[in-house]
């Protein structure tokens, strides 16, 4: 009797410690599968909100051009339709990696976007799109984070000739896609090169040269400038290679003044408005403080490829350090993406010159825009194929839920 009652507690013990068990590992399983299809859910949304961004124009359709907040967010270019993304609507969205720049003369904070030396992408706080409110418009606030990436396709890399400082200046243009080079490639390119002397009003003068090449096997092409005959010769080469309805961009320049010149500060969208700022108004390197005079022309790629020029009206002008010493004011007069390219000197021996892109993609500026997808537990992805400006870019977009997700044993 005693032995039998022990037999059924034994075995109502191992049967409680099975249910125990296999409820265990059915709730696992069950976790494990609602987590899946949160996992899919998320995969699901980021593919409609990265449509969402790259197929709609946003509200107004033409908010990138203009300074006012926009009541929707979208990024395609209004002229056009599928994975065309407008570059002005890109160039609003407040990516900035380093802190704003603070002008005093106009009392206003300015996005940090600069790409190499003297490559400058300065636009008003107050015309900038921040990230919150990118969220609130696209109605996933306090639901979802997002990191947008737009990078080049087509990296296309300008070096001087291995004799530094050669005579004649021989550049080598390299154009390569993901892992592959762009042989046999249409290249077109414009050389602008400083004269420190002979300009209006004592600004720099200077002269463009234009071209059309193609690059070998390997992707690459030697341009050779007699032009540029010297080791103080300032200049600035920017070059397009085009393969196949792929288009990517490169440039370099040579300066010879460091710490004085000029900073172009976008100021007003609408109207085109690029104020030019003394570099010492912005950081001061000590003295001497010398006066900088400069020389502004626009550069724009047609729809045949080739570069063109449109001067500016009030394109010279000087400027200097200091209370009681105006900034320059240049109005670009077309919503074409470009480059604005400003010659400025020193001295008679010191000078150089400053781009800037009217569009992120006449050079071809990467945008990162966002939150930081580094720090979430579980980020989906999606990705396009898509032209900015007629420039080749991936489009890449991480998507996280605030919620998060776990899967508990």
């Amino acid at each position: 009797m005693v032995s039998s009652t022990i037999d059924h507690m034994a075995a109502i013990t191992v049967f409680l410690a099975a249910i125990l068990i296999f409820t265990g590992l059915f709730n696992d399983t069950i976790q494990t599968a609602v987590t899946y299809q949160l996992h899919k859910t998320l995969s699901t949304k980021a593919s409609d909100i990265l449509d969402t961004m790259l197929l709609t124009p946003g509200i107004p359709i033409n908010w990138g051009q203009t300074d006012a907040s926009p009541a929707g967010f979208g990024l395609q270019d209004p002229e056009f339709t599928q994975y065309q993304i407008s570059p002005f609507s890109l160039m609003r969205l407040n990516y900035a990696a380093g802190s704003p720049v603070f002008y005093y003369k106009t009392g206003s904070y300015y996005s940090n976007i600069t790409i190499g030396g003297k490559n400058f992408l300065l636009l008003s706080n107050s015309s900038v799109l921040d990230y919150p409110t990118a969220l609130k418009l696209l109605g996933i606030n306090n639901t979802y984070g997002f990191q947008l990436s737009m990078n080049p396709i087509v990296t296309v890399k300008v070096t001087e000739d291995s004799v530094q400082n050669a005579n004649p200046l021989r550049l080598s243009v390299e154009a390569y896609g993901t892992g592959f080079p762009l042989a046999n490639a249409y290249v077109t390119y414009c050389l602008v090169i400083v004269a420190l002397n002979g300009g209006e009003r004592g600004s720099p003068a200077f002269s463009t040269i234009y071209g059309t090449e193609f690059t070998d096997n390997q992707g690459s092409v030697t341009l050779e400038f007699d032009e540029v005959d010297r080791a103080d010769l300032c200049y600035s080469f920017v070059a397009y290679a085009h393969l196949g309805g792929l288009v990517g961009v490169g440039y370099l320049e040579r300066v010879s003044a460091q710490n004085q010149y000029v900073i172009p500060f976008i100021d007003n969208l609408s109207e085109g408005r690029v104020l030019i700022a003394h570099s010492y108004d912005v950081k001061y390197f000590g003295p001497p403080v010398a006066e900088v005079k400069y020389n502004a022309t626009f550069v724009f790629l047609a729809d045949d490829h080739t570069l063109r020029e449109m001067p500016l009206n009030q394109s010279v002008g000087h400027v200097n350090y200091g209370d009681g010493f105006p900034y320059g004011v240049v109005n670009i007069p077309t919503n074409n993406p470009g480059i604005l390219i400003i010659t400025y000197k020193k001295s008679a021996t010191e000078g150089g010159i400053v781009m800037m892109p009217w569009g992120i993609s006449s050079l071809s500026f990467p945008v990162v825009f966002g939150g930081d997808a580094s720090k979430q537990d579980w980020v989906a992805t999606d990705m396009r194929q898509v032209t900015v400006g007629g420039i080749a870019y991936q489009a890449n977009l991480a998507l996280w839920s605030l919620e998060g997700y776990q899967v508990n044993g």
